[in-house]
């Protein structure tokens, strides 16, 4: 059984969570699915040209070129092998490849992990215009309703505005925050937000920073401070930085992704605004570039539309046409 079959027989009685990517998904799927079914049913039995095509696909829905060629290199092998011509088993072979791609990289993880007694720190970088403040208050939103004590740090003391919006995010969802003076000493800020969740038995502190790429090197100085700061109140700490990536942008995200893979220790990606793109192949693109996984995934504009990343879910709702 392929991918596709075995994703349509898994998913048949939907959830709250595979509609919400079915949904979150619509334009990208449009791009992807209908347009690997058109091309199968323009021809009979594949050639050189099906498979230019093909790439042509993969590379306009955002998979991005290095992982493009590679994919429809094995594709192309394996159907030689198996001496396979038929346009819609060289589709389900695609997905295929495209799963195995994805988990082979490592661990596939999701939730953040947490220990008794002792503060999870959170960093979250990101340049200005993803999402980042509001992701931020999407992931304390989630966590407070778990039960978890949550405390922001607002440490983007750069970006006008940037305190302020997360003061007024921390008074909606009725959750502790750490503020500084604009253009305050952003590890400052961080110093005094860990004695703040010692203090009060955070479980999970959430550190907002600056997203200054076009300085890297003040960027990695600064980051490296923080988090120089963070780690002498609370060991192991921050155990968790996330990058947020707009899935709008396509390959400038993918060139985000990695300029800051290179400056810090990233362990997961958040990718926003998933349902506004129709170029769903974005996530397939980071992962191959940073090797990281994508932790959480925006299908919409609610609280309760950032969850978490599911690869089936995710290929379910790239890949399956609706019914």
């Amino acid at each position: 059984m392929g991918l596709i079959s075995f994703l349509k027989n898994k998913f048949k009685k939907k959830d709250q969570a595979v509609d919400a990517y079915s949904q979150g998904m619509e334009k990208s799927r449009k791009n992807f699915s209908n347009k690997l079914t058109n091309l199968s049913q323009r021809y009979k039995t594949v050639n050189q040209d099906y498979f230019e095509e093909l790439e042509q696909i993969l590379i306009e829905s955002d998979v991005g070129i290095n992982l493009t060629l590679r994919i429809i290199d094995e594709v192309l092998e394996q159907s030689k092998l198996e001496k396979i011509t038929e346009p819609s088993k060289i589709n389900e072979i695609l997905v295929d490849k495209m799963f195995v791609d994805y988990a082979s990289k490592g661990d596939i993880v999701n939730e953040i992990s947490f220990k008794e007694g002792i503060p999870t720190v959170l960093l979250v970088v990101g340049v200005n215009g993803v999402g980042k403040t509001t992701t931020i208050a999407k992931l304390a939103n989630r966590y407070k309703e778990m039960g978890k004590k949550v405390l922001l740090v607002a440490a983007d003391t750069f970006r006008a505005g940037a305190i302020e919006q997360l003061i007024v995010w921390a008074n909606r969802l009725g959750v502790e925050i750490v503020t500084g003076s604009p253009e305050a000493d952003p590890s400052s800020v961080a110093y005094d937000g860990m004695r703040k969740a010692n203090e009060i038995k955070a479980d999970l502190v959430i550190v907002d920073t600056a997203g200054r790429l076009q300085t890297k090197n003040n960027l990695m100085a600064e980051l490296a401070k923080i988090k120089r700061v963070i780690g002498k109140d609370i060991e192991g700490a921050p155990q968790e930085t996330f990058l947020i990536i707009d899935a709008t942008t396509g390959q400038n995200g993918v060139m985000q992704a990695k300029a800051f893979a290179e400056v810090t220790n990233l362990t997961g990606v958040v990718i926003t605004k998933m349902d506004g793109t129709s170029k769903g192949g974005i996530i397939l693109a980071i992962r191959d570039e940073i090797g990281v996984p994508v932790r959480f995934i925006g299908l919409g504009e609610k609280m309760t539309d950032l969850m978490e990343f599911d690869l089936d879910k995710y290929l379910y709702g790239l890949c399956v046409e609706e019914d």
